[in-house]
């Protein structure tokens, strides 16, 4: 057996199953877990992409003056076993106003980890509880 063909095809191996790995981020790195904001604004759009979805929402402050949040939640799989689906949109479409409690971007931008969305009839989806980075 040629242990150099061999010990060069389990290395690539190795790098392949490691791509996954290294191409997520960590929660906290991104976002102030200790920064908690309510917001509540007008369905702009949402990505049901992965390996995160996108809920865009314009929020209006007592001026009036728009400001754009790009929220992330989990995925679309995870957003369907906290009851959200692509299918019904779970009141989240376009011109829906929602409530959101989410944690802030410690970058300062407008965009934030949602934790959970109160849609327009009441209903509420928890997409997490505690720290994201234990599911």
């Amino acid at each position: 057996m040629n242990y150099k063909l061999a010990a060069m095809s389990a290395m690539l191996v190795l790098c392949v199953a490691g791509v996954p790995v290294l191409a997520h981020h960590s929660v906290a790195a991104q976002f102030d877990l200790n920064k908690p904001i309510t917001l509540t604004g007008k369905v702009a759009k949402v990505e049901w992409i992965n390996p995160h979805s996108y809920l865009w929402l314009d929020v209006s402050d007592d001026s009036g003056n728009v400001k754009h949040w790009a929220l992330e939640m989990a995925g679309p799989g995870a957003l369907r076993k906290a009851g959200l689906s692509r299918a019904d949109r779970g009141g989240l479409k376009a011109g829906d106003t929602v409530t959101v409690n989410a944690v802030r971007a410690k970058d300062g931008t407008d965009s934030a980890l949602m934790k959970d969305v109160k849609v327009p009839d009441g209903r509420v989806f928890t997409i997490w509880t505690n720290d994201p980075n234990a599911q």
